[in-house]
């Protein structure tokens, strides 16, 4: 039994095979579930379409449901000297069922096979960073509503601006994870298309019904062009870089926040004990390294649309092997992210504020414009209460209300 799908006689040397596989053993372990689930749409469209017979169907159904329980288990693995995960589920089948195994792949072609189980892939991890940004959203507006009168001394240039409070803070993040939802429903809706029956890129002579797979595998619509099927591979990672690219710059940002208002300096914030970390010689550290993971892995995941940008904006339409990368960049990313959000999730309700923090003497001037607009109120120009209260500031006579 040949090892790859499109071996023929000649044996690729074992040095330029290594290279070409790189790390796709180690990666499609990701969308293996999601191979199993076109593979089992795409089989019983074969069969709606006379191109398999029931009994044929059953067969290579039953196959896939056990290929399913063993990837669940962790059992399921890619063989020494098989490709991906692809040519390893069509070897079972044909282990299994002889020629009726290799019928798994009429009308298809690798690459929308793999373009298929990506789509699927990415659809799924959208929606889970989706219902867990929704979860942290309504933790920052639990805390926004709890801390909400709290007064928090507002900074701008990091020279004491103007009062702001808790509520006001932390309703800000929630606020900016609304937007970011936006962009996620946009790139779940873009990924949300059924590529399979576009083959190589070109389309197939077989009379397959898209409409089938489509409602099978659980896809919105299908993609109507297949050369823009396959153009989907890389443009769909991209799209989805992007979403999670606005949420980490949001989630970056908080936790520079947060850093910031736990420094001694500042005093704004405090967490339990637990949830920080010490210094190997200084006894009395409390160091915020959760927060500094946290916006490190998010500042590099804004930087995930460019990096995929690089990699495939110089192709032309078709597929090309540089495509197989954007696994590597893409599948760690969504899991790196999904922790982070974990780990908000898990810290953000144990956040305690310091109710007494504006009562320091150095925020006395943060009350200046409150000053100014109260002679306003009063009838006198902006700009002459302006001066006034400079005035006043610069003679050291300035007493806030």
């Amino acid at each position: 039994m040949k090892t790859k799908l499109w071996e023929k006689e000649q044996k690729t040397d074992n040095i330029i095979e290594k290279f070409t596989i790189g790390k796709d053993k180690e990666l499609d372990m990701f969308i293996a579930p999601y191979d199993v689930l076109a593979s089992k749409a795409h089989a019983k469209m074969l069969c709606k379409v006379g191109l398999i017979n029931e009994t044929e169907l059953q067969q290579l159904i039953q196959g896939l449901n056990e290929i399913d329980a063993l990837l669940a288990n962790c059992e399921f693995k890619i063989e020494d000297g098989v490709e991906d995960i692809h040519s390893q589920i069509e070897f079972y089948l044909t282990k299994k069922y002889g020629e009726t195994g290799k019928k798994i792949h009429t009308a298809r072609s690798r690459n929308d096979q793999v373009l298929t189980a990506i789509k699927l892939y990415l659809k799924h991890e959208l929606n889970s960073v989706k219902e867990k940004s929704i979860k942290l959203q309504l933790i920052f507006n639990d805390l926004s509503l709890k801390f909400g009168d709290i007064i928090l001394p507002g900074y701008t240039h990091f020279q004491i601006a103007m009062p702001s409070s808790f509520g006001m803070w932390l309703g800000a993040y929630a606020e900016s994870l609304e937007d970011d939802l936006e962009l996620l429903i946009a790139a779940v809706k873009i990924c949300d298309k059924n590529p399979l029956g576009s083959a190589a890129g070109y389309g197939t002579s077989f009379a397959i019904d898209k409409a089938i797979t489509t409602q099978e595998m659980g896809f919105a619509s299908f993609n109507k062009s297949a050369v823009y099927a396959q153009m989907t591979r890389g443009k769909s990672e991209k799209v989805t870089a992007i979403a999670l690219s606005s949420l980490a710059h949001t989630l970056s940002k908080f936790s520079y926040d947060v850093c910031l208002y736990l420094c001694q300096n500042f005093n704004f914030i405090s967490f339990p004990d637990e949830l920080t970390t010490g210094s190997s010689i200084m006894p009395h550290k409390k160091n915020p390294d959760v927060f500094e993971l946290i916006r490190a892995k998010c500042n590099i995941i804004q930087g995930l649309p460019n990096q995929l940008t690089l990699l495939t904006n110089n192709l032309p339409s078709g597929y090309h092997r540089d495509m197989q990368l954007t696994k590597e960049l893409i599948f760690p990313a969504v899991e790196q992210f999904k922790e982070c959000l974990d780990v908000l999730i898990y810290t953000l309700p144990q956040l305690q504020v310091n109710k007494e923090c504006a009562n320091d003497e150095k925020y006395k001037y943060m009350f200046s414009v409150d000053a100014v607009n109260k002679l306003v109120q009063k009838g006198i120009p902006f700009r002459e209460a302006y001066q006034l209260i400079g005035k006043q500031i610069q003679e050291e006579i300035f007493k806030p209300d």
